[in-house]
């Protein structure tokens, strides 16, 4: 079993990225299930439903999400329709929020389930996502034991709590939130696939995806800004994770980084 994750796609130029990567992708790894970041999606900040819709037909299977969710009011129009049955939200936002946090995906003749959850650490202080993370992974184990987490976060420690945590439970954490990928790849000692921060889709030269002179400003005077997506180079972030076909534990996990400096190869 293969899953292939991206992270962060981030505006248009993430968009363009992963039209460009992803056949690529699919045709170099082989992978059983194509899971994204997309809550940057439209503009940097939330998603649209054509948005949504262009992944599905790009050939992705789940959509996950995170702090900007909502950003984009629309999207109350069509999380909840059946169009939309293959987008998660972060499980742990309060009782009351629409959408669902995790689905349960038919893949040949197994079953993943891909759960999304948040943190709380510099984010707003939502639900605990240690004790709702615990309730739904026990839960789907009753289904499957292929579980993927994606976790957004902001802390680096918070995400490694969580990764400790549910070591052995599920078959891989990814951290994604932060739009920087980190080199701390690896298969914990129970046969959890982790990593701190998958990394972003987007511009390869601006800040996070924004235009950086907009954000060395904005540390220079400490003066408001209003940060747009930057163009440019584009780059695509990844990780493609290979699990035991029968007790769902990771084999392997590979970091993908493409860009102008490291280019694609077949």
């Amino acid at each position: 079993m293969k899953i292939l994750f991206i992270g962060d796609i981030v505006g248009s130029p993430g968009r363009s990225a992963l039209r460009e990567y992803l056949p690529k992708l699919k045709s170099k790894y082989r992978p059983d299930l194509t899971i994204v970041n997309g809550e940057n999606a439209a503009s940097g900040k939330g998603i649209t439903g054509k948005i949504y819709h262009d992944f599905i037909q790009l050939g992705v299977d789940v959509v996950t999400m995170g702090n900007h969710t909502w950003d984009k009011k629309e999207i109350f129009d069509f999380i909840e329709d059946e169009s939309a049955s293959n987008m998660i939200r972060p499980a742990n936002f309060p009782e009351g929020n629409p959408g669902k946090g995790y689905v349960i995906k038919k893949v040949g003749n197994k079953k993943v389930a891909v759960i999304n959850a948040q943190g709380r650490t510099f984010l707003p202080p939502i639900d605990c996502p240690f004790r709702k993370l615990e309730a739904i992974v026990e839960e789907v184990r009753q289904e499957t034991p292929f579980i993927f987490v994606d976790f957004h976060a902001e802390a680096t420690s918070e995400k490694l709590a969580i990764g400790w945590f549910l070591d052995g439970k599920v078959s891989t954490v990814v951290g994604t939130h932060t739009h920087v990928q980190t080199a701390d790849e690896r298969i914990l000692p129970n046969g959890t696939a982790y990593i701190t921060d998958v990394g972003m889709t987007g511009p390869l030269d601006g800040i996070l995806g924004m235009d950086r002179n907009v954000i060395i400003n904005r540390f220079l005077t400490n003066l408001p800004a209003r940060f747009e997506v930057t163009t440019g180079r584009e780059q695509l972030n990844g990780v493609v994770v290979e699990l035991d076909n029968q007790s769902g534990k990771a084999l392997n996990i590979q970091r993908i980084s493409i860009n102008e400096d490291r280019p694609f190869f077949d």
